[in-house]
């Protein structure tokens, strides 16, 4: 007869499987699709959150989906969505078809798809501007992060249209210029492409006529990416350290919850280029959703949303100072567990039937 343990591990399962099946929702939760009324070579979709109540001259986040994923699995999994209700910005899913890409990639490997005016980066900028207009958003902090061939759109966005952005965060992701085709592009993913750090970030500077203050760039990669070669956050840093003007190596480095933190700093002595390297970590989004702080454990575990020491999501957020309210801390205790747990309108028969039924276990 099964015990307790066993039936502790069986429902563990379960709620990996039910994870797994809501990180590949085809309809949003909490995001709402909008019409683009601005140019949009690219094709993509529009999908936005926006809170209720939201004041004017907030601020925005653009968040790009990874292959194989649509705006609302993205959205679950890494949770900006949660962030965005509790702290009071807006968010923008740009989102790709298959009509444009059979696996949902943005086609960061395509020049007329990450060529300033043209293409698919020229969909996210008109996007972008529409979203700045009707909700009176605060064009001086808006922010853009991506997964994977996301994250390789992030890069792109961020070289061709600079002046949009306060920041961006490029999560397993590629260097701008990288890829000119679809041969090219297996190949950085592979093992990365070798150029000079001077080539690489003249790519960069080449790709708009902008000549003013740059957006701050993180790049985060797991060193167990076996789809995105770990190599291509290591040359990441190479063509934004050039492209900003910085030097070639850190100037500091740390550990953070179990990462590797490179900072490049500038003369004025602030960080405008940073490096997270995840140990153990594969392709994918880093969070973080059993750990002890309300805000760290945003997000649900799927597939490419990988369960880490480290959320990439908090991170991010914090670093550009979305985070407005405190973070509030998880009941530690048994006993506090136990009183989370039997607060009203919690039912512990019920997220069982509801794991069985994801499952296809139960009707």
């Amino acid at each position: 007869m099964p015990g307790l343990g066993d039936n502790i591990l069986g429902l563990a399962r379960l709620r990996r499987q039910r994870d797994e099946a809501m990180a590949n929702l085809s309809e949003p939760l909490r995001l709402k699709l909008v019409a683009p009324l601005g140019p949009n070579p690219g094709e993509l979709r529009m999908l936005t959150y926006v809170p209720p109540g939201l004041p004017p001259g907030a601020p925005l986040v653009v968040a790009m989906h990874g292959c194989t994923q649509n705006a609302a699995a993205y959205d679950h999994g890494a949770g900006w969505s949660t962030l965005a209700e509790r702290h009071g910005f807006a968010l923008l899913f740009p989102e790709q078809t298959r009509s444009n890409n059979s696996q949902l990639c943005f086609n960061w490997f395509t020049p007329h798809d990450v060529t300033r005016g043209e293409g698919e980066v020229e969909s996210v900028r008109a996007m972008i501007e529409q979203m700045l207009r009707t909700h009176h958003l605060d064009p001086r902090r808006v922010f853009i992060t991506g997964l994977s061939a996301g994250g390789a759109m992030t890069a792109a966005m961020l070289a061709t249209a600079p002046e949009l952005f306060a920041a961006g965060g490029i999560i397993a992701g590629l260097p701008y210029g990288s890829a000119t085709s679809i041969s090219e592009a297996f190949s950085a993913m592979g093992h990365g492409r070798r150029r000079p750090a001077s080539e690489w970030g003249r790519l960069v500077l080449d790709a708009s006529q902008h000549t003013g203050p740059r957006p701050l760039v993180q790049v985060w990669h797991g060193d167990a990416d076996q789809t995105v070669s770990a190599e291509n956050g290591r040359v990441l840093a190479q063509q934004w350290s050039a492209a900003l003007g910085l030097p070639e190596q850190p100037t500091r480095i740390e550990e953070i919850d179990g990462a590797r933190h490179e900072i490049w700093l500038d003369r004025n002595g602030q960080a405008r280029l940073e490096r997270w390297a995840v140990p153990g970590l594969g392709h994918g989004t880093p969070i973080t959703p059993s750990g002890q702080d309300f805000d760290h454990s945003v997000g649900i575990p799927g597939p490419h949303m990988l369960e880490s020491t480290i959320s990439s999501t908090w991170h991010l957020a914090r670093s550009w100072g979305l985070l407005t309210q405190p973070s509030v801390a998880r009941p530690r205790s048994a006993a506090g567990a136990a009183h989370a747990t039997n607060k009203p309108g919690f039912s512990a028969i019920g997220v069982v039937e509801r794991a069985l039924r994801t499952a296809g276990l139960m009707r």
